[in-house]
């Protein structure tokens, strides 16, 4: 198997692969940018954390001094007043709570405050959480109970019921207890205790405290709400359970903490409006900023990451006017682009959206005094948040961190538009070039291409001079090589003309010395020579007839090579002229046997038919020549469509190699030099191409095999016959 040939476009094409480095190279420098402008991206977000934090320095009013000093924050004794979004309606449905269940804690044997029998577990437990709204503290408990016992009708106590007891410590310090019983589902009522935790009467109305007590199917729910004015920074709740009506003792109290002990009280977060409002001023941007406590409790937040309204995305979302190479770009360039490139989500799941503590390294690390920052995928892998933590001191201590997040939807944008800019250009300059290596190759294979078709065309197959090349005026390395074709076409063209004519020049020439050697032979012979000499007069005449005989060959090839110009044309019928020439041979070489195959046809032509008896004088003379003894020439003559098939064939020695065209050619002959008793020139063979091309017809000769064994020569001759 040979490989198959790459043409100068082909390898021209393949070599201008390598411009596709082009935009991997830039792909690569974007990427790079792009790493840059992460960092410019987070050491910006650093720089505003450190100027919030600045503003934060040094302001302990801003920070609640029990929840944020606090050592250790305890899970469900120390609580968390989440930001709500609205007013929650006081129905004991607890409908509107549903955005935030997921946030409340529950309540069990764990959380057990009393119970009066050890060794059973208390009946009753709850879930329960906190949130603010403006200037009010709300709370719920679905508490389940198996026997609800509300307060009798006409019973001043408060405390011989199923029961919700408060216990908080009010911005002036003052400990406050309150009891919120009732005895029928509705509104509740609640009750200030005095503030000696040993007396519980009497009790005052408190109507400042609000709400529904609502029965369910498995125990009661109570939804509440409390101004903040009367809440401080410490603060519990406990449910306490009664379930014999008659009896009416306190079972079990399951609550956040105890509420007999103001040193025993839980504490209760909330957001801090005063540092809501410092920070109220980011939320015009696209950076979200939290203020937490040392505990990762958050005190506020602002802004939304969701927004794309930053420089970065300033930057990226300028566009240029419409036209028409925007509009091909949008409709055609994009979507290939966006095929390796990502467009930022807009919808992406925040999971830190309504966190209440943060966590994570950069808050680790800004909570030992240093800035920190991080980069987190979201859960959802369509976003990358960037977020920046600075520490918040106060007296040489960190009392909190201001943290601010980012996406990177901006920079990714801008690195979006840098590469379609850069793709742009990449592929402008590719194609451009490309096309221009293209067409310079199609050039020089043109070129070359019609310099092998010159050098084709001017040599015919018998190697013979047709026409000549006309050198390329071009100076360059394949002009130059074309004016050297030329050069030596030309050379090779009068050498060829020469030899050409060398028979008939030398025909010509040798005439006269032969003529002349000839008469002084006949001379010599009409004397009368002693036999010794004789024989060598004998000897020279013999001589003389062989250089004659070669004259006549040579000069038959020549004479009819004039004659051909001069012919007259005329319509006869082959297949008459080919059996009247086989009769003839038939009688004229008794020895030989023929086998003759002639179709019925006349195959009228156009021609000379004393030229065509010639070509069968040239084929079956040659025939017998080189046939074994005893063999048959097999003479066929048949039509095949408009073309007249001739073919002779003999059994004897096979053509050599590569002698199947030569062997037509003037002066060739593949006799053996030995065994030639008369002297041939090979010009056979060549009068009948000479006749066979007169009359607009081919000849070749090819050697025949059977089952692999060279069986003898046919010399086929396809000649046009007229039409019927």
């Amino acid at each position: 198997m040979f490989p198959l040939p790459i043409g100068l476009r082909t390898k021209v094409a393949i070599l201008s692969l390598f411009l596709l480095c082009l935009p991997w190279l830039g792909y690569q420098y974007v990427w790079e940018m792009e790493k840059y402008l992460r960092h410019g991206q987070e050491k910006t977000l650093e720089g505003t954390t450190q100027a919030l934090a600045t503003a934060l320095h040094e302001r302990p009013k801003l920070f609640d001094k029990q929840a944020s000093f606090l050592s250790r924050v305890e899970q469900g004794r120390d609580l968390y007043a989440y930001p709500l979004a609205s007013p929650i309606q006081l129905d004991g449905k607890l409908n509107d709570w549903g955005n935030y269940r997921h946030r409340s804690l529950h309540y069990g044997q764990e959380h057990q405050l009393f119970n009066l029998n050890d060794n059973h577990p208390p009946a009753i437990h709850f879930n329960h959480m906190v949130g603010k709204y403006a200037g009010h503290l709300y709370a719920f408990f679905e508490v389940t109970d198996p026997n609800v016992v509300y307060r009798g009708t006409n019973s001043l106590s408060i405390e011989t019921n199923d029961h919700l007891a408060i216990a908080t410590q009010t911005p002036d310090g003052k400990f406050k207890r309150y009891i919120v019983a009732t005895i029928r589902d509705g509104w509740i009522s609640a009750f200030q205790l005095p503030e000696n935790p040993k007396r519980k009467t009497p009790v005052t109305p408190e109507l400042k405290i609000q709400g529904k007590w609502r029965k369910t199917e498995q125990g009661y729910n109570i939804e509440l709400r409390i101004p903040l004015d009367m809440v401080g920074s410490k603060l519990g709740f406990a449910i306490a359970d009664v379930n014999d009506k008659r009896h009416r003792r306190v079972e079990a109290i399951v609550g956040t903490s105890a509420t007999d002990d103001v040193n025993e009280l839980g504490t209760v977060l909330v957001p801090s409006p005063e540092i809501e409002s410092i920070i109220k001023g980011m939320s015009h941007n696209s950076s979200r900023i939290w203020v937490v406590d040392k505990h990762g409790r958050v005190l506020a937040k602002s802004g939304d990451i969701h927004s794309n309204n930053n420089v970065w995305a300033q930057a990226a979302t300028e566009r240029s006017d419409e036209s028409a190479w925007e509009h091909f770009k949008q409709e055609y360039l994009h979507p290939l682009y966006y095929r390796v490139l990502t467009t930022p989500a807009k919808d992406f799941v925040d999971s830190l959206q309504d966190s209440a503590v943060l966590e994570g390294s950069h808050i680790k690390r800004a909570l030992s005094g240093k800035f920190g920052s991080t980069w987190r995928l979201t859960p959802d892998g369509k976003a990358v948040v960037l977020a920046a933590a600075s520490p918040i001191w106060i007296d040489d201590t960190v009392m909190g961190v201001v943290i601010a997040e980012e996406t990177t939807h901006g920079i990714r944008t801008l690195r979006n538009k840098a590469l379609e800019k850069l793709f742009n250009v990449i592929i402008t300059v590719m194609s451009m070039g490309t096309l221009a290596l293209f067409f310079f190759a199609s050039s020089i294979s043109s070129r070359i291409r019609k310099l092998r078709d010159e050098a084709e065309q001017a040599i015919d197959s018998q190697g013979r001079i047709k026409r000549a090349i006309v050198g390329s005026k071009v100076r360059d390395e394949i002009g130059d090589l074309s004016r050297s074709f030329a050069s030596i076409v030309s050379r090779l063209g009068q050498y060829t003309h020469y030899l050409e004519n060398m028979s008939s020049r030398l025909s010509h020439e040798l005439r006269t010395p032969v003529a002349v050697v000839r008469s002084s032979l006949e001379h010599l012979n009409a004397q009368a020579l002693p036999p010794e000499h004789q024989k060598y007069v004998d000897r020279a005449q013999e001589g003389v007839s062989r250089l004659s005989m070669i004259l006549n060959n040579m000069s038959e090839a020549t004479r009819l090579e004039e004659a051909l110009t001069h012919a007259e044309i005329d319509t006869f019928p082959l297949a008459k002229v080919i059996s009247g020439c086989m009769q003839g041979y038939q009688i004229t070489y008794p020895k030989q046997m023929f086998e003759v195959d002639i179709c019925p046809e006349p195959l009228k032509m156009q021609g000379v038919p004393e030229y065509i008896a010639q070509l069968m004088d040239k084929l079956v003379a040659n025939a017998i020549e080189f046939s074994l003894p005893a063999t048959p020439i097999e003479v066929k003559l048949h039509a095949k469509g408009r073309i007249a098939m001739l073919s002779v064939y003999n059994q004897g020695p096979a053509l050599p190699e590569n002698m199947s065209e030569q062997i037509f050619e003037s002066m060739v002959s593949v006799r053996p030099q030995p065994n030639q008793d008369k002297p041939h020139l090979g010009l056979g063979l060549y009068i009948a191409r000479l006749v066979t091309a007169f009359h607009q017809g081919s000849i070749e000769a090819k050697n025949i095999q059977q089952n692999g064994q060279h069986q003898g020569v046919m010399i086929s001759i396809k000649l046009p016959i007229n039409p019927v």
